[in-house]
C-alpha cells in the first residue's frame, strides 16, 4: 500500500505544480492587460485634457481678436457693424459652455464697453495715443487674467 500512496502524492505534486504554473500565466496575463488598459486610460484623458485646453485658447484668442477690432471701430466710427457685434456675442455664448463664470463676465463686460462706445463722440489718432500712454487703453486686461487663472487652474482628471 505504500507504493500505492507514493503514486498519488505524485500525481497531486504533479497536478499542483501544472495549477501554480497556469495560474501563474493568468495572473501574469491580467497584471499586462491591466497594466496596459490603465496607460491607455491615462494617455486618452490626458489627450482629452490638452484637446480642451487648446480649444478654450483658440476661443479666448478669437475673442481677444474680435473684440480688439471692434472696439477699435468703436472708438472711431458711429454706426456698429451688426454682423461683427452678433459673431463676438457668439463667441460669447460659446465661452457659456466651457467656461468659468468670471471668464464670461469679463467677456461680457467688454462686449458692453464696445456697444456703449459707438454712440461716443468718435476719437482721433492723438486721443487713441493719450489713451494708450495713459493705459486706459488695456480694455481686455480683466478678461486675459481672467482666462490665465481659468487656464492655469485646469488639472487633468
Amino acid at each position: 500500500m505504500v507504493g500505492r500512496n507514493h503514486r498519488i502524492t505524485i500525481v497531486n505534486v504533479a497536478a499542483l505544480s501544472a495549477l501554480a504554473a497556469l495560474a501563474g500565466s493568468a495572473i501574469g496575463g491580467l497584471t499586462s492587460f491591466l497594466s496596459s488598459w490603465l496607460s491607455q486610460s491615462a494617455q486618452l484623458k490626458a489627450q482629452l485634457f490638452l484637446r480642451d485646453k487648446s480649444r478654450r485658447q483658440k476661443l479666448y484668442r478669437a475673442y481677444v481678436e474680435e473684440a480688439s477690432r471692434l472696439y477699435i471701430d468703436a472708438l472711431t466710427h458711429d454706426a456698429p457693424d451688426l454682423s461683427k457685434t452678433i459673431a463676438l456675442y457668439a463667441l460669447i455664448s460659446r465661452m457659456r459652455v466651457v467656461s468659468s463664470p468670471r471668464v464670461v463676465e469679463e467677456a461680457e463686460k467688454m462686449a458692453r464697453l464696445i456697444v456703449d462706445s459707438y454712440p461716443e463722440p468718435n476719437k482721433t489718432f492723438t486721443e487713441l495715443r493719450q489713451m494708450m500712454n495713459g493705459n486706459a487703453f488695456d480694455p481686455l486686461r480683466g478678461f486675459a487674467e481672467s482666462c490665465r487663472e481659468e487656464l492655469q487652474a485646469l488639472v487633468p482628471n
